[in-house]
């Protein structure tokens, strides 16, 4: 399998080879263009210079040798050819000593041999340190009346000097740490991603308790306290998930058992006509729980899944809260609550039939928990580029405990609030279709004293 560690090494190795043959292709193209020429002209001189010291301070053959093999000894491998072709060498001996009679008879016509200069080998520039006769510079000498080609080249144990071996020990320290360096900082890196790797599978198997030990300021610590974050939002919404599936079927259960149960009550055909009557109602008032409680539902789901076909225009918010306050009147009077409010004349671009949703929960809930002879004051203004929404009633009010929930869905705070035949899903709708809108939803509550729900809209 292909691993992120062996990619990343291959990868290094790969950036460090091409490095090494561009470095290599562009110093050929330089030693070509301008180093081997001026390599070339140097040795030149260096030979002229032998050959002219020669001529002016030994008069003899014998003498003229031992200054070269003098010559010789301070780096330099030489080798003087007569014109009868024979050859004597000074200093250490070439790997191959053939040269050609082109070379011998340019020299002795009186011209200069570029053998450096044109000699070229399979391995390009490291021709430089070739060890043949062929790869020197030659130069007429005039020894005793007779005319010599002298041949030199300086040997490779000067080419190579001591600086030049502490720089490739140099070059070659650097690329073996480099490579060590880059091995060990890759299985550094790797490290954490095989943990994250780890952590996701333990996560795919819905074990969100998985711990995950990475303390690092870089981005894979961003990463892995993002997965972090995840994690516990993940824990989070299978809780909340099954809390859900517990919650619906206990909703759903409670009714049809009570439909199921007063249905074959009647069915029995032994209820006078109060008991029956009572049974209809009863099964009536489950069924239209149950028509509200799929309701809420299919509008929870649709509004989550972004599937909600939003309908805007333009919508007077106080128009519209006139509107519910006409339709709820009933039950204000019924319980003797005192409704006050102060509605400004308010538009909005919004889905109208959602937004009458919100108004229509909100109320109603004050209404539901307001006690008898209670109050609830509604005002609507604009305020700061917002329109708010204030609903405000003295009804038993919420403990501070349980105000960061009141939004989950199927929640309710205590038995008391449970007998109010609600569903759990009202004010997470509402706070679903205010943010649906760009809006947000605040609550202000004391147990005992009322609550406060402030809507605020993008004007």
């Amino acid at each position: 399998m292909r691993t992120l560690y062996k990619e990343f090494i291959v990868a290094t190795l790969f950036i460090l080879l091409s490095s090494m043959i561009i470095a290599f292709a562009l110093a050929n193209t330089v030693y070509f263009a301008f180093t081997k020429e001026k390599v070339d002209r140097q040795n030149v001189a260096v030979a002229e210079e032998i050959i002219s010291s020669v001529e002016q301070t030994h008069d003899s053959k014998k003498a003229a040798e031992g200054y070269l093999d003098t010559i010789a000894k301070l780096g330099y491998q030489m080798v003087l050819v007569d014109r009868l072709g024979n050859m004597k060498s000074f200093g250490d001996d070439f790997a191959d000593s053939t040269l050609s009679d082109e070379a011998v008879q340019t020299v002795l016509n009186g011209e200069v041999f570029h053998g450096m200069r044109n000699f070229s080998d399979r391995f390009l520039m490291m021709s430089h340190f070739s060890n043949k006769l062929e790869n020197t510079v030659g130069a007429p000498l005039q020894l005793e009346g007779e005319s010599y080609g002298l041949f030199l080249r300086p040997t490779n144990k000067m080419l190579f000097s001591d600086m030049h071996m502490v720089i490739a020990g140099f070059v070659f320290t650097i690329a073996i740490v480099s490579i060590v360096g880059v091995i060990l900082m890759t299985r550094k890196l790797i490290r954490p991603i095989t943990q994250l790797t780890e952590a996701t599978k333990a996560v795919a198997n819905e074990n969100y308790d998985y711990e995950l030990r990475i303390s690092r300021r870089d981005e894979l610590g961003q990463l892995a306290q993002s997965f972090h974050s995840m994690q516990k939002q993940l824990a989070h919404n299978d809780k909340a998930r099954k809390t859900f599936i517990n919650n619906v079927s206990h909703d759903f259960q409670s009714p049809l058992m009570n439909i199921q149960g007063y249905a074959e009550l009647l069915q029995s055909g032994q209820p006078n006509e109060e008991d029956y009557q009572e049974y209809a109602s009863i099964i009536d008032r489950e069924a239209r729980h149950l028509s509200s409680l799929t309701k809420q539902l299919l509008l929870l789901t649709s509004l989550d899944q972004g599937a909600y076909p939003l309908k805007k225009k333009r919508v007077c918010i106080n128009q519209q809260l006139k509107e519910v306050i006409r339709k709820i009147q009933w039950l204000l009077e019924e319980k003797g609550i005192e409704l006050s409010y102060q509605l400004d004349e308010c538009y909005i671009t919004a889905d109208e039939e959602l937004l009458l949703n919100v108004w229509e929960n909100l109320l109603s809930n004050a209404i539901k928990y307001t006690n008898e002879s209670g109050r609830i004051q509604i005002i609507c203004r604009a305020a700061k580029g917002n329109i708010e929404v204030l609903i405000k009633d003295t009804g038993i009010g919420i403990e501070k405990a349980h105000q960061e929930e009141i939004f989950e869905r199927f929640y309710r705070v205590d038995e008391a609030r449970k007998k109010k035949d609600g569903t759990g899903l009202g004010l997470s709708i509402v706070k679903e279709i205010v943010e649906l809108h760009g809006g947000k939803i605040s609550l202000e509550s004391e147990s005992g004293e009322g609550s406060s729900f402030k809507v605020f809209l993008p004007e």
